[in-house]
């Protein structure tokens, strides 16, 4: 960052230019690309599963609401684990705001994750957050939309964003989307895993913007330095102020 270029405010924004008109570009390719997704064929969902949250037991089709589209945000908690990822909780940090707004646009939004309901209300608290989230501990869910992996198949490869490979665990995060017709008919439209939830993440989204970036390239992994939002080093404040600063 030192030897950075630096020009007078005409070079800048000569610069500034250009690189808007690929902004531009990408983003007529990025509706392009969201027009597309919208038109990809659906798959009738004909297994029932069920759900448990705050009101109990919950369907599928319960789990929308009174609205005809479900977003699923599948966040890695394992049914043995002591805390919800910390990489999801990374993602989960922005739900609370949005759910309201995606309401307005028929969409409900649930985070779903296969630890008992019982975790995920204690760790739920602990963070601050006040979005769905329901357990899919006594079903498949998990499994037929490929986030959660048996120990039989984790000795070879498992099926994860849309190929066979080596997974380091046995969840892993993504988003699935589904549509309830008039008749209560629901079909899945959509799912998307790994670098495709990256637009969701809206901390990324900023630190795009900024000059050091993401600034992951020398870390062991991406990501690896991601805490839960009150375990930085800064803090000794509770869950709510860590948010609210």
């Amino acid at each position: 960052m030192k030897n950075h270029l630096i020009v007078s405010q005409d070079e800048w924004l000569a610069a500034r230019l250009r690189l808007l008109a690929k902004e531009k570009e990408l983003t007529r390719k990025r509706d392009q690309l969201s027009k597309e997704r919208r038109a990809l064929p659906w798959v009738k969902v004909e297994k029932e599963y069920v759900f448990h949250g705050p009101n109990g037991r919950q369907t599928l089709a319960q789990l929308f609401q009174v609205r005809s589209q479900l977003l699923i945000y599948h966040f890695m908690y394992g049914a043995d684990w002591n805390e919800g990822c910390k990489s999801c909780s990374f993602w989960a940090d922005s739900f609370n705001g949005i759910t309201p707004h995606l309401k307005q646009r028929d969409v409900t939004m649930v985070v779903v994750s296969r630890a008992p309901y019982s975790k995920l209300k204690n760790f739920q608290k602990t963070m601050g957050w006040s979005f769905d989230w329901v357990s899919s501990v006594s079903t498949d869910f998990n499994h037929d939309f490929s986030v959660s992996f048996t120990p039989e198949e984790m000795k070879g490869t498992v099926f994860y964003n849309y190929e066979q490979r080596k997974f380091p665990q046995s969840e892993a995060p993504g988003i699935s989307v589904f549509y309830k017709d008039d008749a209560g008919t629901i079909f899945h439209t959509y799912s998307c895993y790994s670098r495709g939830l990256d637009p969701v993440n809206s901390a990324y989204q900023l630190l795009d913007l900024v000059p050091k970036g993401r600034d992951e390239a020398d870390l062991p992994h991406p990501m690896s330095w991601v805490r839960h939002h009150d375990k930085y080093e800064e803090a000794g404040r509770t869950p709510a102020q860590a948010m609210a600063q």
